[in-house]
């Protein structure tokens, strides 16, 4: 009975502080639009593998997208659907994209296989099939390198590696040499090294901090890397955040620099949907909302990205705040 009930309080809930919430299906697994993507992951879990390759063809040496395509369909892969890619694997053995995202597979099942509670909430079972996991990615990740080893992307699954193997500062600066050296302004690079040096990993605030902001301050424009400092901020906050927060002098700075950075972006960079979901969050929570709704106008319907990856009920959050957004956009253009 509890269990029925829960879901209808929620409702409610979000209908008292936000209004009727749209309930159509937000997409779990996609930060947004991307046909191609969409349709290369439903085959895969299909067990088609032609798809994919196809996808990774195109992508050339756009390192940004294949990262992108590896992350997200080696998540299909480690969501028990491998079939497809181990038949891929058979038809082209030597194929670097297949090797890619076998990496980034192994890599998804080790968290997976973690979950996503604290460490204190976390058993000792999960844990010691999380480091296992991870081991075992290292030869896949070798791999994957060696195959076409221009490539970056292999050495961003690594990044995940470090983090839930516990690296030490000089084994990930290495890694971090070898990453910047072959692309010096790689989005998912920058964004999952800052994670290592959080302070629920491996660093600190201040750590954490001075990463994004030198990675931010070195970066061209239109990279998207000026939302770093925004993620160290949210990620110093985030068990403490209350709405007063979000107004101040520094955090506006923050949110503006990000903003001017995807005003200049390249409008087909792969992350950019990602960096639109946090700008429309706090954007949202400092009533800018008509900004706000100009960023979840282009990610509608798409839910895998911060802060709603934090969410319990991450397709709610975000339409909770998605719809609260939409209606004060338009009672602010009724008073002026």
């Amino acid at each position: 009975m509890t269990l029925l009930v829960l879901p209808g309080l929620l409702l409610l809930w979000c209908w008292l502080m936000y209004g009727i919430l749209p309930l159509r299906w937000q997409n779990p697994r996609l930060a947004g639009p991307d046909a191609s993507l969409q349709r290369a992951c439903k085959a895969a879990a299909r067990g088609h593998w032609e798809p994919a390759a196809q996808l990774f063809e195109k992508a050339g040496q756009d390192w940004e997208r294949r990262s992108l395509y590896a992350q997200r369909l080696g998540g299909v892969a480690a969501a028990g659907r491998d079939r497809w890619l181990k038949a891929w694997e058979e038809a082209r053995p030597e194929d670097p994209a297949a090797a890619l995202v076998a990496a980034r597979a192994r890599v998804s099942y080790a968290w997976k296989v973690r979950g996503g509670a604290a460490a204190r909430h976390t058993s000792r079972s999960r844990f010691e099939g999380f480091h296992r996991e991870l081991y075992a990615s290292g030869d896949d990740i070798e791999r994957a390198s060696a195959l076409n080893p221009g490539d970056p992307s292999p050495l961003v699954a690594e990044i995940w590696r470090a983090r839930g193997l516990g690296y030490s500062p000089a084994a990930m600066h290495a890694l971090w040499s070898r990453v910047t050296h072959l692309a010096p302004h790689h989005f998912e690079a920058h964004s999952s090294a800052l994670q290592y040096w959080t302070a629920k990993w491996h660093g600190s605030h201040r750590l954490a901090r001075e990463f994004a902001e030198k990675a931010s301050a070195g970066a061209p424009p239109g990279s998207l890397l000026a939302v770093l400092p925004m993620i160290a901020w949210y990620e110093r906050h985030l068990h403490e955040l209350s709405h007063t927060d979000f107004l101040g002098r520094e955090v506006r700075v923050l949110v503006d620099a990000a903003l001017a950075d995807v005003a200049l972006a390249d409008p087909d960079h792969p992350r950019l949907a990602e960096v639109r979901h946090l700008l429309g969050y706090f954007l949202f929570r400092q009533g800018r909302y008509a900004a706000a709704r100009e960023q979840f106008r282009h990610v509608d319907g798409y839910t895998e990205a911060l802060p709603w990856r934090y969410s319990p009920m991450r397709s709610l959050h975000y339409r909770a705040v998605r719809t609260k957004t939409g209606r004060q956009a338009l009672t602010d253009r009724r008073l002026r």
